[in-house]
């Protein structure tokens, strides 16, 4: 199965704003082990998490993870531009994500955080929107 921009777009964005919200303040300076690597079921043994699989293509492999607050995805990719394009994408419906090599785990700031200490990688940070700066029905546009 062949995955399109769009729906690749559409997944990043389904999972963004199903798992981002408010996130705590942790220190997040914990000891950080070496970045994980291997498929998606491997990856998921590593986070001690049994993956309820949403996509398996052969560009995507794409699992939720984790129960109630502590729920995030964990998404394999086929290559590391595919990936980049995939974060590049879902990141402009803000949220927190965890990447390693062809993989990432999306979720609240303190779930990928905590995260991190198992799997390592790099946190990157969704663009942030909102927060009451325009007045309502203003698109944020001058004019």
């Amino acid at each position: 199965m062949r995955l399109t921009r769009p729906m690749l777009a559409l997944a990043g964005a389904a999972a963004a704003l199903a798992l981002t919200g408010c996130g705590s303040d942790g220190d997040g300076e914990a000891a950080v082990p070496e970045t994980a690597t291997g498929s998606l079921e491997h990856l998921a043994a590593e986070a001690k998490c049994e993956p309820d699989m949403q996509t398996d293509a052969d560009t995507i492999r794409q699992a939720l993870c984790g129960k109630g607050d502590e729920r995030y995805v964990l998404a394999t990719f086929a290559t590391d531009r595919g990936q980049r394009e995939w974060i590049n994408t879902a990141k402009d419906y803000g949220g927190y994500y965890l990447v390693g090599r062809k993989w990432v785990a999306v979720g609240h700031e303190d779930v990928v955080a905590d995260l991190r200490g198992r799997l390592g990688g790099v946190l990157e940070q969704g663009t942030r929107h909102g927060g009451g700066s325009h007045p309502a029905g203003h698109g944020g546009h001058g004019g």
